[in-house]
This record gives C-alpha cells, structure tokens and sequence, in this order.
C-alpha cells in the first residue's frame, strides 16, 4: 500500500514539475492568479496535501492500534498537550491583550482582547513544546553519560 501511494505522490509531482514549466503564465500577465496553469498546480497541491495527509492518519492511526500500549501511548500524549494548552492560555493575560488593543484602537487593524490572548496562548504553548523537545532530546544523553 505504501509503494502504491508513493508512486502516485510521484507521478502527481512529476505531473506538477512539467505543468509549471510549460503551463507558467508570463510574469508580467495582470490576470497570472487565473490562468489555467496556476490553478491546475493549486488543485495538485491541495490533492498532494490530501493524499499525505490521509496516508499520514491512516499509517498512524494503524500503527497506534496494532503496537501493545500504542492507544495509552497516544492518550498520555494528548493529555500532555492539553495540559500544555491550558497552562498556555493560563499564562497569557487579559492586562496585555488589552494593552495591544489600545496600541491598535484607531489603525487599520482592530484586533480583539480575544485573538491577542489566543496569538498569546500559541505563543507559549510553542515555547512549552520547544523546552519539552529540548528536554527530551537533551535528558536521554544526559543519562547514558551519567549512567555508564
């Protein structure tokens, strides 16, 4: 199954590389968004997209269900991620979000106290998974150095 879709993830990119050669529009064509090769690359992105996407599931989802311990694996997994987000959301305040709004009252822009503390929860849940990734990646030889 895996060579299958491989093979047409090729044969879908190489279908792509050839279109984008001889189906570019000039560079200084107004109306380059519409013409029919840049949506003919954007249709195969989106199936590319599709495909992986779907085969990425499928493949995961398989392997957790078949490996003993997998769904409990993926349960922590989740659990720790939600801890994270709600230690995120947690740690991004009311008091700067509002301070950017007023930074923005009258500007083209008029974010919410709302999406300025979601950008905030994002922020600091992508700073939690760095020091987790770090951790993880630094720990392990921390202890084959101490251990052997």
């Amino acid at each position: 199954m895996q060579k299958i879709l491989k093979i047409v993830l090729i044969v879908i990119g190489i279908i792509g590389a050839i279109m984008s050669f001889f189906m570019m529009p000039a560079k200084d064509d107004p109306e380059a968004i519409n013409s029919i090769g840049i949506n003919i690359m954007f249709l195969l992105t989106w199936a590319l997209l599709i495909v992986a996407t779907v085969t990425a599931l499928f493949f995961g989802l398989k392997k957790m269900m078949t490996t003993p311990g997998g769904l409990k694996k993926t349960l922590f997994a989740l659990g720790g991620l939600a801890v994270l987000f709600i230690i995120g959301y947690a740690l991004s305040s009311g008091e700067e979000a509002d301070a950017v709004v007023n930074a923005f009252e009258g500007k083209d822009i008029q974010p919410t106290a709302g999406t300025v503390k979601t950008i905030g929860m994002l922020l600091n849940v992508f700073f939690g998974m760095t020091v987790v990734a770090i951790l993880l990646m630094v720990l392990p030889g921390l202890k084959r150095l101490f251990v052997k």
